[in-house]
């Protein structure tokens, strides 16, 4: 594997900052729904990545 390819949680973290970040372009204060599952949890922890931080109002 050359120093450029993802492994595959790599690659899923990427599409899912992507996502993330597609939804905070389309919206003036998008938010983040937090209830406390594992979920909820997975998104708070991409959210928190200071490689790619996203600007979301957690409820």
């Amino acid at each position: 594997m050359n120093k450029y390819e993802l492994d595959y949680l790599e690659q899923l973290e990427a599409e899912s900052i992507f996502i993330m970040r597609e939804v905070a372009a389309q919206f003036e204060k998008p938010a983040l729904l937090f209830s406390g599952g594992k979920d909820s949890i997975t998104l708070v922890q991409l959210a928190k990545k200071p490689s790619h931080r996203v600007k979301f109002l957690f409820l």
